[in-house]
């Protein structure tokens, strides 16, 4: 398997530079992580602790809910993107 083949690793024998793939540290995975867990939560919430009085102040929708399940669509589209679109990192070794 060539290096071209390879999406993580490859090296670049002219500048003497290795490129990698930065994996958790992308920012995008941090905060698509963070934006999927509240989603969970305010779900959950919305799900099972929201009474009727809460939908009374927002004209009886279900707030939590709704923007739960957008939270996750948007978690899911950040994963998505560090999956589809892995964010190259050149090393230098010397």
């Amino acid at each position: 398997m060539s290096n071209s083949e390879n999406p993580s690793t490859a090296d670049d024998s002219e500048a003497g530079t290795k490129v990698v793939s930065a994996g958790a540290f992308d920012v995008r995975s941090i905060i698509g992580g963070l934006l999927g867990v509240y989603g969970v939560i305010l779900t959950i919430t919305g799900l099972w602790f929201t009474d009727t009085g809460d939908k009374a102040k927002a004209d009886g929708e279900n707030l939590n809910l709704m923007v739960g399940i957008g939270l996750i669509v948007v978690a899911a589209v950040f994963i998505a993107w560090v999956v589809l679109r892995p964010l190259k990192v050149p090393v230098h070794e010397e």
